[in-house]
Formats: C-alpha cells, structure tokens, sequence
C-alpha cells in the first residue's frame, strides 16, 4: 500500500470514527479531513474541491430557495393538510409520513421531495407534540426507498442506466421496470421502521418542552370577514388540536361564548380568544384567514410577510411604565406593536391596548427585522429576542409558488429539462414573482449541508484515485467463488458498503465496471449484477454521508452520527436481503 492510500484509509477511518463519537459540527469533521488530504498531496486544490460544482450538489442549494417560496407563501401548510392531516399516535403519523412520501419520490426526484418537506414536518411534529427526531429519519428513508420504485426515482438509477445503455449493447430499462424489487423493499423498509423506530430512533425535544410551566400568552385573533375560515366549524379550521395553546372564548357581537365546542361555526368578524407559548402564538400567526385583533398591525410601515415576532421584556426604565399600551403611543414610539402580554404566569383579561405595562412585562411584538438591532442596547427592554419563522406568509402569493412546483416537477417528469435546470428556473420564478426574497434566499441555504456534500465527494475522489476502493472491492468479489448467487450478494455489500463511505453516485460509477466483468467472468447476464449496483447504492442508510436526503435531515432532526448507524445498518440487511432474494427472478443470470 501507497503512502497515499494510507493516509487515505486512515483519514476515512478517522472521520468516521470522530463523527461517531462526538458532537462537533460534520461539515468541520470532513473539512478537516479534505484539509488532511489536500496538504499532504494526496489530492490538488481542483480536485479536493470539485465537489462544489457537481450539479447533484448544486441542486440541493437551489431547492433551499424553491422551499423557501413554498413556506413563505403558505404553500408547505397547504400540502401538509391535504396531505397529513392528524395523526392518532406517534405511529400513525410515520404511516401517514413514509406512504405518501415513498409514493411521491416514485414518480419525483426524492431530493426535492424531501427538501419541501422537512420544514413542513418540522412544523406538524410541533403542532401534534411529536419529536421532530421520531419524523426526519422516517422522512428520509421513506424517499429514498420510493425512489428505488421507478427509473427517475434518484439520480443514481438515472446515472447507472446511462451506463448500461453506453456499454452493454440493447440493454435498457423501462419506468417501472425497477418496481419489481423496489416495490417489496419499500414495503419491508416501512414495515421495519414502523415495528423498530420506537427503540431505535431517538426522542430529542426543544430545552422548553422539558419545563412544565412555560411562559403563555393571551392572544386575540380576529376570523377575516371574507376568510377561509368563515363557515367552518372549530375542528374542521384546524383550531382545536392547536400545540401548547387552546382557544377559551369567542367573543361574537358583544356576545361572549366560552367553553366553545369543536362543532360551533366561525362567522366572520369572530373574535378568538387563545392561551398558549410564544411558539404556539407563531402558529396562530399562519392560519390563513386569522388576524391579529389589534389593528394596529396594519398601521406599520412595509407588509406583514416582512415582518416578524419578537419578546421584550419591559425593564424598569422604560418610558411607559404606568401608562396603558394605547396611551403611550406605543406603535409610533417604537415601530413595533404589541400582540400580547405575558405577566408572572396570570392572564389579562384586558384589550392589548389597555393594558397598563409593569417593570418585567414580557410583551410579544410584531416589528421588522431591525427592531432588534435598534432595541439591543436600549434601556428600554431588559431582553429583546427574536421568534425565529414568524414572519406571517404571504397566501396571495401560494397559487404562484404551488404552480412553479408543478411545472418544476411536470418539466424533470417529461424530460424537457434536467433536475439542476428545473429548480434554478423555479427558484428564479419564485425570485420574480417575489413569493420569497433574495434576503430570505439567502438564509434560507443550509450550508453545512452543502459543505458536507462538496467535503464527500472530495474524499470520495481521493479514495478512487489512490486506488483504494477498487482494491477493496475486487477483495470483497473474489471471496464470492464462481457461485453467481454469492457474487451478487458480493457486489450489492460493496456498493452498500462504498455508498456508505462516500457517496451514491460515486460508489455506483466506480462499482458498475466491476459488476460487468464480474458477470463476464461467469459467463452470465449483466443485469442482475447493474440492477444490485443501483439499488445498493441508491438505498443507503446506515450514515448521513450515504445519501443527501440522509444529510438534509443530519440538522432538522437533531441526529447524530450513531443514530443513522442504529437504525440504518439492520435496515441496510432487510432491504439488502430483499434485493439479493428477488433481482434474479426478475433478471435471470
């Protein structure tokens, strides 16, 4: 062995392992690792950073922006309830999660599937009180899975089917011609992950949900006389089943309704009455066809979506202690207007605008993004922070944002346009027709994600280049013997096992040569050996870095290393021992 490919092997081992006992940030992890390489000659500053140009990485960064518009307009809440709904138990919800997505990345990429989804289900777990970490995984895996389905599922059928119409003579695969195995091991996945997850995914909860007595507010809402809502009643506007919050009155006509029923009928100019966490009030925040009571949101400079929600507690300094919120002109005093008042755990029972503020009053305001840098150092507030998601959506815009998906989505399935040029298109037109800004674009990119992807393909590059992933994978192929059963198996472990290292793309272009000359020195058709390289590659689960939607949840999830590790690798064997069991009754050798 080389100097090279030593140090390759060690600086693989050494991330690996570092990953999987700490906590320190992954994209660092595997930078460092890159540097390692790099410094040491093993690969050139073009080569180490390739990776930043790959269009499947390019693309991931791209579909932030198209997600952005889609949650900015409310179009995420749109999917999430036609296509979630409520679910019975923590079960029930991952059934009513993996379905639905598996069947959506048959017939789509599962990379956007799963980037448009992610903060939708971040968004339901909150809602229904589930463990967002109970959800991502289950997410993850369920399109992965699905896009194992149908040729267009991943890019990886898409690159080992460019391979095989190049380099076998005729071979080719139809849409579903995958679905023969793909179907069964969707089906065994799912079943897997719905008897297992429960001991073999973690339960990690936000730091509030661990205190019983969180801060509540009061909250008022007013039901828009020509809104959504009107002529619904409270259980079919989505208004019962509300997380850390309930609605206590409806004050109708100067009439006042308490205990109200799921069955009684909002009228427009309803007003609603609420308890419940900060988080909760951001909720409230994006039910379309709800505003907030006082109507001096209206009266602030610039629209809604441009705003956000923030807490400030009320320090004893504060020029408007002793006077009511209305009679301290507090709107135009400091651009911002009160929601609610929060005051040692009691609820008022005031108007926001007569309530007489107090030192330690924490209020929960609706401003522009640069109150907080206004207010930081003021003597006005003791705290000012800012609740991140709040900025209410902008649901004129939703027609647009859902039409762009489609025709992003219509444009990949017929084959007019390739999946990096279909999203840039809809994250231009999201740009255009400004359902998001170029601001919130911005932010909207997770780029320890991007880092991850970009550091992967350069250590994936130096361990094809020194030589050693091919000498590793002819190891594990010459131990199979002349069986063709065991040399199937042989080459689906080492593409799973190189999938897991490095990525799925590079694992299935550096195993497809393998499997033809494996074939040929059998004797025996190529098929089942290329259709092992694209499942085995395509569905990996057992690390973050074996596939990009793993990574895309890594954050949202609160994962780290060792739990794709619990979970991945026994569903890594059943969907391995499907594969292996069905591929040469659908292909013979």
């Amino acid at each position: 062995m080389t100097f090279e490919a030593g140090l390759t092997v060690a600086v693989v081992a050494g991330v690996l392992g570092v990953l999987f006992a700490t906590r320190l940030a992954a994209d660092m992890v595997f930078l460092a690792g890159l540097a390692i390489l790099m410094v040491f000659g093993v690969l050139s500053p073009a080569e180490a950073f390739d990776g930043l140009g790959n269009p499947g990485l390019v693309t991931v960064g791209v579909l932030y922006v198209v997600v952005a518009g889609l949650e900015d307009t409310g179009g995420i809440r749109w999917i999430v309830q036609r296509l979630l709904g409520r679910p019975r138990s923590l079960g029930h919800a991952q059934l009513k999660l993996m379905w639905p997505v598996a069947a959506m990345s048959a017939i789509l990429n599962n990379t956007p599937v799963v980037a448009m989804l992610i903060p939708a289900v971040r968004e339901w777990a909150r809602k229904h009180d589930l463990a967002a970490s109970k959800l991502m995984i289950p997410l993850s895996y369920a399109a992965i899975m699905g896009g194992t389905c149908t040729l267009i599922g991943t890019s990886t059928n898409l690159v080992v089917h460019g391979l095989l119409e190049e380099q076998v003579p005729g071979a080719s695969l139809q849409m579903f011609d995958l679905a023969w195995v793909g179907l069964p091991l969707t089906l065994a996945g799912i079943a897997f992950i719905y008897a297992t997850s429960r001991w073999l995914l973690p339960e990690r909860r936000p730091a509030i949900a661990q205190f019983s007595k969180p801060r509540e507010y009061s909250v008022e809402m007013l039901v828009d006389h020509d809104g959504a809502l009107v002529g619904q009643n409270i259980e079919e506007a989505g208004l019962r089943h509300l997380s850390g919050m309930y609605l206590i009155e409806i004050d109708r006509k100067e009439t006042v309704l308490p205990a109200v029923s799921p069955r009684e009928v909002l009228q427009g100019g309803d007003r609603l009455v609420f308890v419940g966490m900060p988080d909760s009030v951001v909720e409230l925040q994006k039910i379309r066809g709800l505003t907030p009571a006082t109507s001096q949101v209206f009266k602030l400079e610039g629209p809604r979506s441009q705003r956000m929600l923030f807490e400030a507690v009320v320090s004893d300094h504060c020029r408007l202690i002793g006077q009511s919120i209305r009679q301290g002109r507090f709107r135009a005093r400091y651009n911002a207007v009160v929601i609610a008042v929060a005051r040692g755990g009691r609820r008022l029972r005031q108007k926001v605008g007569d309530i007489v503020l107090q030192p330690g009053d924490t209020l929960l305001l609706e401003a522009r993004p640069s109150f907080i840098e206004q207010q930081r150092n003021s003597r006005e507030f003791l705290l000012v922070s800012r609740l991140e998601d709040s900025s209410p959506p902008k649901y004129e815009r939703a027609p647009v944002a859902l039409g762009l998906l489609v025709l992003m989505v219509a444009g990949v399935t017929a084959g007019l346009l390739s999946m990096l040029e279909a999203a840039m298109l809809a994250a231009a037109g999201m740009l255009i027709t400004r359902c998001t800004g170029v601001e919130r674009a911005r932010q909207s990119i997770d780029w320890s994600v991007l880092l991850v992807i970009a550091a992967a393909f350069g250590i994936g590059t130096a361990l094809e280049s020194t030589g050693v992933a091919a000498a590793t994978a002819h190891w594990l192929v010459d131990i199979a013997g002349g069986v063709p059963w065991v040399n199937l198996a042989a080459i689906y472990v080492a593409t799973a096992l190189f999938t897991a290292l490095i990525t799925n793309n590079a694992a299935a272009v550096l195993m497809f040569p393998i499997a033809l000359a494996v074939a040929g020195d059998l004797d025996v058709s190529p098929m089942p050996f290329v259709i092992a390289v694209m499942l085995a590659a395509s569905a990996s689960f057992a690390t973050p870095i074996g596939y990009q939607t793993n990574l895309m949840v890594l954050g949202p999830g609160g994962y780290r290393f060792v739990d794709f590790l619990r979970i991945g690798l026994p569903l890594n064997v059943v969907t391995g021992l499907v594969a292996i069991l069905l591929i040469p009754l659908a292909w013979n050798f």
